[in-house]
């Protein structure tokens, strides 16, 4: 952990970013989406975003010091106010689409943990089918998380700090009883070891759905942009925190390599996954499922009683999940919209925003922001039968608008590092000319990974409606971000 002097050391730096990035649903969506050769573009996604990016924050947060501001400060001073504005804009717009997506898949690790499944597209109320059921139960959810975060109430914390302890003992699983599988069945996999370059998903065979995985797996590495403020607090941070970030890279391109490599033990593609309920929503809860069954089988027990502990082994992951995603959202309601307002001039919004309440909410802005996830919730609900689709398009919703932010950070860098201006305490880009190159490599790789992912199921699936979802939200997003503060800008400049 941290010396006397209260410095993070390596290790803890490690532990840090390992608990910020590492996600156990990753290798799930991964495996379903792309078998074994998620394990390549794992990798490729490691060394040409994850390790780069890194340390491009690290250097941003060395050299911009502020508890609120974070990504405003940075794009700010490297290109100007209005272009910071758009981008931290975008940036909380993407937890939006966040709520949106996770609002709605929150009800299946909730139906999982009392009855072993998703059972979220059965669900029919008063004449109404599963997706729109779902949007109602959503929209629920959503003002009660409002409600109890501006209250302020700490206890929920302590609840779901259970769920993240629940789903880290996944992994620790996922290895155990696939190392006694294998051993039971004589090394035995269920997926064969044979198709390492090619995808057992239909969907993504087609040259077009191999490269717009590529989203997933930077998506599979987010949460970088939370470390740039931990330089300073690391103890010798300019050998510390390159290494450190070098060092998580490998153990979590390893701990997804392994997690994948693991599930071809016990699922097979075919006879597991290919049914037309299985979706990005559920699929860790199948597969856990799955699990379980067959590790009651290896050992011998009746198909019975196989199926009583691939149930319980649903309903443990379920009831984790369940806690940590009430926990994250408790957290996400208020967290990106305070940055947002305090992290931004003051001017740019009116008094109502900007006032907090006695438990440091700004629960004005707090109760705005429901009505307007709400809405998108409703939309979205009502405007497709398909609730499997449902889940699949708000996963892509929300890779696609998470990932986009990191463009405006990675054109920012390269003006950064010519602004002399700043004072750069830490710097692992020492040279203009490399700078430049690995930030356009990233920007592009980030870039086209997005491309590629809006443009799938135009090419492949012949499907406009998903890809005009995807786009809705940021270029929506990005216009009113523009529009607001050119309506401020004028407002003050009067």
């Amino acid at each position: 952990m941290a010396e006397k002097d209260n410095k993070i050391t390596l290790t803890a730096l490690v532990m840090m970013i390992f608990t910020t990035v590492f996600g156990f649903a990753n290798g799930t969506v991964a495996f379903f989406l792309m078998g074994y050769s998620s394990i390549l573009f794992y990798l490729v996604a490691a060394v040409l975003f994850f390790i780069p990016f890194a340390l491009m924050m690290a250097e941003y947060g060395a050299a911009i010091k502020s508890d609120q501001s974070g990504m405003y400060k940075w794009l700010e001073v490297s290109v100007n106010s209005k272009f910071a504005f758009i981008g931290t804009f975008m940036w909380f717009a993407s937890y939006i689409i966040w709520m949106v997506s996770t609002s709605a898949k929150v009800w299946i690790p909730f139906t999982t943990t009392f009855f072993g499944s998703d059972q979220t597209q059965k669900f029919a109320f008063l004449g109404l089918n599963a997706t729109q059921t779902i949007g109602l139960l959503s929209c629920l959810w959503m003002i009660i998380v409002t409600w109890v975060s501006i209250k302020g109430v700490k206890g929920i914390v302590r609840i779901t700090s259970l769920g993240g302890l629940a789903v880290t003992s996944l992994n620790a699983i996922l290895l155990v009883i696939s190392g006694v599988i294998l051993a039971l069945n004589h090394g035995h996999f269920a997926q064969p070891l044979n198709s390492w370059l090619s995808s057992p998903n239909p969907s993504y065979q087609h040259p077009i759905g191999l490269m717009s995985f590529a989203v997933f797996a930077i998506f599979a590495y987010g949460g970088l942009e939370v470390l740039g403020g931990m330089v300073d607090k690391t103890k010798n941070p300019e050998k510390t925190f390159p290494r450190g970030i070098i060092i998580s890279a490998i153990i979590i391109t390893l701990g997804y390599g392994l997690g994948i490599f693991c599930w071809g033990i016990s699922t097979n593609w075919q006879s597991v996954l290919s049914s037309p309920t299985t979706n990005m929503g559920n699929i860790s809860y199948v597969m856990m499922r799955n699990l379980g069954y067959e590790l009651g089988k290896a050992l011998g027990l009746t198909a019975a009683t196989s199926n009583v502990v691939g149930l319980w082994f649903a309903r443990y992951t379920g009831l984790g999940m369940f806690l940590a995603y009430s926990g994250a959202f408790f957290t996400l309601t208020y967290s990106p919209l305070k940055t947002l307002i305090l992290g931004t001039p003051k001017e740019l919004w009116p008094k109502k925003f900007t006032k907090l309440n006695k438990q440091q909410m700004p629960s004005y802005a707090m109760i705005i922001q429901c009505a307007l996830v709400i809405v998108i919730i409703l939309i979205a609900s009502f405007a497709t039968s398909d609730a499997s689709n449902f889940y699949n398009i708000l996963t892509l919703m929300s890779n696609v608008s998470m990932t986009l932010p990191y463009l405006f950070l990675v054109y920012a860098f390269p003006k950064f590092k010519h602004n002399e201006s700043i004072a750069k305490p830490f710097e692992v880009y020492t040279s203009h000319k490399w700078t430049f190159i690995i930030s356009w490599m990233v920007f592009i790789v980030v870039l086209g990974a997005n491309i590629f992912t809006l443009i799938q199921p135009i090419l492949v699936d012949g499907d406009v409606k998903n890809t005009i979802w995807m786009l809705a939200g940021p270029i929506l997003f990005g216009a009113l971000g523009a529009v607001w503060y050119q309506v401020r800008e004028r407002n003050l400049q009067k």
